[in-house]
């Protein structure tokens, strides 16, 4: 009997791997990922959503432009939603955007280096003591600085609800019932075995920002927008298959494109 050389196994086996590391890598899997479903139709599905709601660097028209020296202050939150509330405090929101406002290239002073003197000028101000506020804004590193900014949110609730779905087991019945045969109860069993789920939730953020005379605290420029956010989930049985997937634009990358938003509208118009 011939003997069959091992050369060419080897060589189909190095075709192999090649061939699924290439389908690896153009199905878009990572190698290391850890997760027992990664390069799977759920990882692609859910991967191909947390795409769409990962942070995207936006250009700013006057970004060329070197900006006043500024502050930003910890706004005010009005609408005490809890599921917002737990996520967010006035810090967060102000950390969004002295990042965005540096991208913008404005002159951002560290609140950290503020010190106590930030405190001091939050109280003066939120209690309106124009004076005391003045004082200061004279002193230490607020000498420099033209602007005081807050950014504040005034609406964070969900404003609509929609669900629909769809459950074969009625149907099922009356189909087993109609037909009177062993075909007629089996479509029925399929038929049964049907459910349908979907559901979306919608979001309404509004946030205003302030920009403030470091000098005479008068209200120098505001402004107001608004986005929606959707979150939505879907679901399909079928005789003991399912499928399903949920997502949406989290509370995060709303605030921060909202801060975006803002951001954008003072370049333009304040620089």
């Amino acid at each position: 009997m011939p003997s069959i050389s091992k050369r060419p196994m080897r060589s189909l086996s190095v075709v192999l791997a090649t061939g699924l590391l290439s389908a690896c890598v153009t199905m878009g899997s990572d190698p290391n990922n850890p997760s027992p479903t990664s390069g799977g139709s759920t990882s692609d599905t859910a991967n191909a959503m947390a795409d769409k709601a990962m942070y995207k660097p936006i250009e700013y028209t006057n970004a060329r432009k070197k900006g006043p020296a500024i502050v930003v202050i910890p706004g005010e939150i009005k609408r005490n939603n809890a599921s917002f509330t737990q996520k967010f405090g006035p810090n967060n929101i102000a950390d969004y955007a002295e990042l965005e406002l540096g991208k913008a290239n404005f002159k951002v002073l560290e609140r950290a280096d503020m010190g106590p003197l930030l405190n001091e000028f939050q109280l003066a101000y939120t209690m309106g003591d124009p004076r005391a506020a003045r004082k200061v804004l004279q002193k230490g590193k607020f000498k420099t600085t033209k602007w005081v900014m807050k950014f504040d949110i005034l609406k964070a609730e969900p404003v609509a609800q929609a669900n629909q779905g769809f459950d074969g087991q009625a149907a099922g019945q009356l189909i087993a019932i109609g037909a009177g045969s062993r075909g007629g109860a089996a479509a029925g069993v399929a038929v049964g075995s049907v459910k349908t789920e979907e559901s979306t939730g919608i979001w309404i953020i509004g946030m205003r920002y302030k920009i403030i005379n470091a000098n005479t605290t008068e209200q120098v420029a505001t402004g107001y927008s608004e986005e929606k956010m959707e979150l939505g989930a879907k679901s399909t049985s079928v005789l003991g298959f399912s499928s399903g997937a949920s997502g949406g634009l989290t509370l995060d990358s709303l605030v921060q494109r909202l801060v975006q938003k803002t951001v954008y509208e003072i370049d333009l118009k304040n620089k």
